[in-house]
């Protein structure tokens, strides 16, 4: 019985680009008394991954949490599989309003502590006690209310690209560092304000509601499926958005456009952009936002030093992270000094630019391809890729495409190849093939041959 992984992210994105489906981008938690949360969690991935369902999921003791990419053919019966639990009968599934095949490309299921991490003892109040939901319509409403305080309870790196306007927006990085700094600053108004709060989902604020009420706050609400239903509202109803910008996900779009308005700026140059990407050095891997001029000029990097760094050979890259700390304790969150353009706490409410309107995020591939390899290396001065050749001919005028999850889609006519160092008209399976490539290409990359 397979409990685990066993492709590679790249294995599975070309296996779902070949497959040609759409598939569907939700999430959704549920808070319920789970007695073995591993058996729970081995239970999940088998009807999942028959499904072949993505996602990152926590489990524990208190409940769900879930980030997911299904299927669309096969949405009903993942429903199903939540069905056969008595606590997830009937629970809302809060679908992305953007969809991209891609946002997710394993299926990791995770038993923690607790699904969110707030540093709270949930011994010492009722957890179940929490504030008024509110739909989109009511919550433009309360909004309006001059008695009202809108708090949001994200992270500075996620309020920074979209927020309610006259929103409080913490300047943190984890959710439990909020809870007391809004305590706090908001002692004197436990009982004369609406103390009305919003997240992502839904999920901080169901914990943070029945933790405020305990603390003595009178009139507590929060906003029902969090920014992502509230856009969904939006659009079913036609109302007026009252959050500006962009919604921070936890995938790989790391984003949903809610209103055209860009608010933030390139961490690097200062040009209005609100386009979050992952430093290219393994051992930074900050996030940060980063416009498409300094995306070319940086080559996806944060710093000079970074830049250096991943020109380096791999061999060298790594031995540079050996005994530093790997995994999620690497990954920062938007706090350099390089970061000349970095905005938290007080954040602006007029908008910089405004955003064109983007093709599909990453339109289904409905032209046929063969694999013919992978990148083995870009000369960024000659903007020049190499490439080995695994399987069958590569012919100077071939239709290419070239892919991978930072890259896209990016397809070529090629005029020139040199093959193992001399020009030629055809490469064969073992040959060395460079050609001009006008953009970036990375390590993780594919090449294909377009044959329709």
């Amino acid at each position: 019985m397979q409990l685990y992984n066993t492709l590679s992210a790249e294995e599975r994105a070309i296996m779902i680009d070949d497959a040609g489906k759409q598939r569907l981008t939700l999430s959704f938690y549920a808070y319920a008394k789970i007695q073995d949360p591993q058996k729970f969690r081995n239970d999940l991935f088998v009807a999942w991954n028959a499904l072949d369902a993505l996602g990152r999921i926590y489990v524990a003791n208190e409940g769900i949490n879930a980030q997911m990419s299904v299927p669309a053919e096969n949405f009903e019966a993942f429903r199903e599989t939540l069905e056969a639990y008595d606590f997830m009968k009937g629970i809302r599934l809060n679908v992305a309003i953007e969809q991209d095949d891609h946002s997710f490309l394993k299926l990791t299921i995770k038993v923690r502590h607790k699904i969110v991490a707030d540093g709270l003892n949930d011994d010492t109040f009722d957890v179940t006690n929490i504030g008024v939901h509110l739909k989109a319509k009511e919550f433009n409403e309360i909004l309006d209310d001059p008695n009202t305080i809108v708090v949001d309870f994200r992270n500075h790196y996620e309020s920074e690209v979209g927020h309610f306007k006259g929103a409080i927006t913490p300047d943190v990085e984890t959710f439990r560092e909020s809870l007391p700094i809004i305590n706090e600053q908001l002692k004197d108004h436990k009982d004369d304000k609406n103390l009305v709060m919003y997240c992502t989902g839904g999920i901080r604020c169901e914990k943070a509601s029945a933790y405020f009420k305990h603390q003595g706050f009178k009139n507590v609400y929060q906003l029902e499926g969090g920014i992502i239903n509230y856009a969904k509202q939006l659009k079913e109803e036609g109302l007026e958005s009252k959050f500006i910008g962009k919604n921070f996900v936890f995938d790989n779009r790391l984003g949903e456009r809610i209103t055209d308005d860009i608010i933030s700026q390139c961490h690097q140059c200062g040009k209005p952009c609100d386009n979050h990407t992952n430093c290219e050095n393994d051992g930074c891997h900050l996030l940060f936002i980063q416009c498409d001029e300094c995306k070319a000029a940086m080559e996806n990097c944060c710093s000079t030093e970074c830049l250096e760094i991943i020109r380096m050979p791999l061999v060298d890259q790594v031995r540079l992270r050996t005994g530093k700390q790997v995994g999620n304790k690497v990954f920062r969150k938007g706090k350099s000094e390089n970061l000349k353009f970095k905005h938290s706490g007080e954040l602006p409410e007029t908008a910089l630019a405004t955003a064109q309107k983007p093709a599909d995020i990453r339109q289904k591939i409905k032209v046929k391809k063969v694999l013919l390899g992978k990148a083995e290396h870009y000369y960024v001065k000659a903007q020049v890729g190499q490439f080995t050749i695994e399987n069958q001919e590569l012919n100077s005028g071939d239709k290419i495409l070239i892919s991978g999850p930072t890259t896209g889609d990016q397809e070529l006519i090629l005029d020139k190849i040199i093959v193992n160092g001399a020009e030629t008209q055809s490469a064969k399976v073992g040959d060395k093939v460079t050609f001009e490539v006008p953009f970036r290409i990375r390590l993780s990359d594919k090449l294909y041959k377009i044959v329709n």
